[in-house]
């Protein structure tokens, strides 16, 4: 068995342009006539990909870049106009909203019919039956005719049948994005375990945090073209650098905190938790002490970022990144950090403060407050990097 599970080869996909009815009977005439000169879009591109066994892979892109498309290519579900990819190993892939699912028929019956279409007998189907229910944890509503469900309640129905038959590739698009946060929660966890595993992810996301929490690697889509293919850190980060300057950056709005799970009481900067300026120096030490609220008494994830004063991210780091738990205090919790030596060139800046839950998964709340570093210096842009000149003989 190769340990290349996936491997495209100039891969692309391209469909007439039929805007008006006109359109499709002239390029339908044409085809049918034998003729390949009908006016096309690419909405894939000369794709070339390796996705080893046991890699977990991030595809990221605006809308319309060509993300499910290309899934839809590897699954087998769309055939390519050009290139080629072939798949070595079993596949799930939880795709369109419902796709696969019959509506008329109950999500019992939907179940033991894509067991059998896994290749599963109705023995090994009856043994797994029980497990599948209760990941879908959808209730009295497992005999209902799917047509009845929400669409997270059909998301929790697919993505609970793809892992009872963990498949050497899993592929989803979007999965994150539907069903409530405690289903959101079971599937990244299912997840990780799965990738723990041996398993091979090929996730569609929107959310970088999870493309950088669940992904080695990382495939951005422009255009239907690779823009970028690699770390997963690099190629989110260029991603993300990218959009800065296609749009700009807005100030980060306050999320509303009253009534929330998990919330900021306060924040201290230097010992200060008011709402005054901050002023420091460049190089100077700056501590920033947090208190956060959870309502249930579950343990949050506290992150801390710098933005310059129009917007643009500076730095950002979480406990969850670096291993670190909030220390419990009293009916809280606190979490301190320390940024020795602050590189950051003269300006304003803004210090801004956040909590999410446990897996990392939702946003709560928000607080910032406005940094001013001093200083006498010459350089241009926001960070004060190492360096030294030195003579020719010396390079």
């Amino acid at each position: 068995m190769s340990d290349v599970l996936v491997r495209a080869r100039g891969l692309g996909k391209a469909y007439p342009k039929a805007f008006r009815h006109a359109d499709r009977l002239r390029a339908l005439g044409r085809l049918l006539v034998g003729r390949r000169d009908v006016d096309v879009q690419h909405v894939v591109r000369g794709v070339d990909l390796e996705i080893v066994r046991g890699q977990s892979v991030g595809i990221i892109g605006e809308n319309g870049a060509g993300k499910s498309t290309l899934l839809k290519l590897i699954t087998g579900v769309l055939t390519p106009t050009t290139g080629s990819v072939a798949v070595d190993g079993t596949v799930g892939a939880l795709l369109e909203l419902g796709a696969g699912f019959h509506p008329e028929y109950s999500g019992r019956d939907n179940i033991a019919m894509a067991g059998a279409l896994h290749g599963l007998d109705a023995d090994a189907m009856r043994e797994r039956m029980p497990g599948i229910v209760a990941f879908a944890d959808i209730g009295s509503y497992i005999d209902e005719p799917v047509k009845h469900y929400s669409s997270g309640m059909v998301v929790r129905l697919g993505f609970a049948v793809i892992a009872s038959m963990r498949p050497d590739l899993l592929i989803t698009d979007e999965v994150l994005a539907v069903g409530d946060e405690s289903f959101q929660k079971k599937c990244v966890r299912w997840m990780e375990t799965y990738l723990e595993g041996g398993g091979t992810l090929l996730l569609v996301s929107h959310s970088m945090y999870h493309v950088q929490k669940l992904c080695r690697r990382a495939l951005w889509l422009k255009h239907g073209e690779v823009a970028a293919h690699g770390d997963v850190y690099d190629v989110t980060q260029a991603y993300l650098a990218w959009h800065e300057r296609k749009s700009g950056d807005a100030p980060v709005a306050r999320v509303a905190a009253a009534g929330q799970e998990f919330s900021i009481a306060s924040m201290a900067v230097d010992g200060d938790d008011g709402q005054t300026p901050v002023v420091v120096s460049t190089g100077a030490r700056v501590d920033v002490r947090m208190r956060l609220r959870s309502r249930d008494g579950r343990v949050p994830i506290a992150m801390l970022g710098l933005a310059r004063a129009d917007g643009t991210a500076v730095y950002g780091v979480s406990t969850d990144m670096d291993g670190v738990v909030p220390c419990r205090d009293g009916d809280g919790f606190v979490a301190c950090i320390t940024l020795d030596d602050l590189a950051l060139l003269p300006g304003s800046y803004t210090l801004r403060a956040h909590v999410m839950d446990t897996e990392g998964l939702r946003l709560f709340d928000t607080e910032e407050r406005t940094l001013t570093v001093r200083g006498e210096s010459r350089e241009f842009g926001l960070v004060r990097l190492a360096h030294r000149w030195h003579s020719v003989e010396d390079a």
